[in-house]
């Protein structure tokens, strides 16, 4: 692996650790684990991402863009942060990594 293809991944690993620190502000549940981010593409300083929402409407998609923004340009290495909204593949339950899942049953949520 060259340097700059280990710098890429090592950047890469820490943006999904750090969308995994945001949270949905309606669920007790991070970003990563309900499985709102479709993809990820990391070049030159600047991370573009696809997101969803669990619905149409989501009172909460502007924060939840501005904390992804926020969180993400923290990160070193990111200058730019591009956000595309998708709803293709629309959002259901089956995208919940096992984690998302245990914890809206904690929370006493059916998934």
């Amino acid at each position: 692996m060259t340097p700059a293809a280990g710098l890429a991944a090592s950047l890469e690993a820490r943006v999904w650790a750090a969308l995994a620190e945001i949270n949905d502000p309606e669920m007790p549940v991070n970003l990563v684990d309900l499985g709102l981010i479709y993809g990820l593409e990391i070049g030159e300083g600047t991370v573009r991402l696809r997101l969803t929402f669990t619905a149409m409407g989501c009172p909460a998609s502007d924060m939840i863009v501005g904390d992804i923004r926020e969180r993400l340009l923290a990160e070193p290495g990111v200058g730019d942060v591009l956000i595309d909204v998708v709803w293709d593949p629309p959002w259901s339950a089956a995208r919940l990594t096992p984690d998302g899942r245990e914890a809206l049953l904690a929370w006493g949520l059916s998934v």
